[in-house]
């Protein structure tokens, strides 16, 4: 076997695992491709049908896979751990596949098969981006200009001065995280000063996308936390468990989505002024912020975006956008599912459940414990949709077929 050969964990053929469990819309069916492959995060798929996962923590000292059906039974035969960092952000573009740890970004050549040439040594293209441990995943998307934007998201929740409740004014964080921020693709060696802060006030963009029909960039949002714990004549728990909304962004160079100094509130539709910066539940905000394009119950952890560009799927799915939600959201007593964000015209409709039930057990009523929390999403060259879980490190791929 050649250099671009995994060589490693080759099986016979296995029987293919349907992921029976999983509730999808009439004609979709989902199949187990791997599991107990660790904490996946981010995946991309290239076109000669090679998978490859990131690790957010290392497994026999590297952090990302390289998985292959070889002789294209459905089931995952041949695995590969390479790259000795783990992480979230990944993309194929352009002949190279790009990688992110916690604070850098780096890409691997590949060949006309778009295969890795050299495992061992990738280009680092951007280095010194901000990681506190919290919210440090770097999730990157690309443009047709070979721009890249990488996510920063904020080791602080609220912006708050330590030990109090009220807030850093101006939130000194901004200057190099709460933001999404612009490099060059094909330039080596960047430092973080080399970059431009594409979007700010953006919390926690976990889920990136460019959209090639509206060429933009759109970010899901982690909203902030609790509300009730310095603010209780404003807020109770209920108040703290089912605001503020997770949001969907569509972000053009010099956009401010307002954090930490306001909050979307998707029962009022508005923006909110922060309780840090004075505000009360009441008192609107952030004139100046945009608005979000869809916004989603809280706590519910978008992980992830992808704009579908396919032909497998039925032509409603074209061009909109799915998101994993990595958590459960009080409010719905739902999550731990992918939703589906229909586009028309270039605007957002209202979004719905598209896979559920990764979880496994009732969420009103549980009787054990969460099976899999949906993190990241591909785009396969046949138009398959997969689907990552960072609980149990299984990968998930759903296919359409019309009856």
């Amino acid at each position: 076997m050649g250099d671009n050969s995994t060589g490693q964990s080759r099986v016979a053929p296995k029987p293919v695992i349907e992921a029976k469990e999983l509730k999808l819309p009439p004609g979709f069916t989902a199949r187990v491709l791997g599991t107990d492959l660790g904490p996946t995060r981010h995946i991309a798929v290239g076109k000669n049908g090679d998978i490859y996962v990131k690790l957010s923590k290392l497994r026999e000292g590297k952090g990302m896979y390289l998985l292959r059906d070889t002789n294209k039974d459905g089931v995952i035969d041949d695995t590969k751990l390479f790259a000795d960092y783990p992480g979230t952000g990944i993309l194929i573009r352009d002949g190279y596949l790009y990688s992110s740890s916690n604070s850098a970004v780096y890409r691997y050549k590949l060949n006309e098969k778009e295969e890795i040439i050299d495992f061992e040594k990738p280009e680092r293209i951007v280095e010194g981006l901000v990681d506190h441990g919290r919210d440090n995943a770097k999730p990157l998307a690309m443009d047709k200009q070979n721009n890249l934007y990488v996510t920063v998201g904020s080791y602080n929740d609220n912006c708050r001065e330590a030990g109090s409740g009220k807030g850093m004014s101006p939130c000194a964080i901004l200057d190099s995280a709460g933001g999404i921020w612009k490099f060059s693709a094909n330039k080596a060696g960047q430092k973080f000063s080399d970059g431009i802060r594409y979007a700010t006030g953006v919390k926690n963009a976990v889920g990136i996308d460019w959209d090639t029909k509206t060429d933009a960039l759109y970010a899901t949002v982690h909203g902030r936390g609790k509300f009730d714990d310095f603010y209780p004549q404003y807020y109770t728990p209920k108040h703290s468990a089912e605001l503020p909304a997770e949001t969907l962004y569509k972000l053009k160079e010099g956009d401010d989505a307002g954090w930490p100094y306001i909050y979307y509130d998707q029962f009022q539709n508005r923006k909110m002024l922060a309780p840090e910066y004075g505000g009360d539940g009441k008192k609107t905000g952030g004139e100046k912020a945009i608005n979000p394009v869809a916004a989603f119950p809280a706590h519910f952890g978008p992980n992830a975006l992808l704009f579908y560009t396919g032909n497998m799927f039925p032509a409603r799915y074209k061009n909109g956008a799915f998101i994993a939600f990595h958590n459960m959201a009080p409010e719905l007593k739902k999550g731990y599912l992918v939703a589906f964000v229909p586009f028309v015209n270039g605007k957002a409709g209202k979004w719905e459940i598209f896979a559920d039930n990764f979880a496994g057990t009732d969420l009103v009523k549980p009787t054990g414990p969460i099976q899999h929390r949906p993190c990241g999403l591909a785009q396969g060259p046949d138009g398959a949709l997969y689907v990552t879980d960072d609980l149990n490190g299984t990968v998930f791929r759903i296919d359409y077929k019309k009856k």
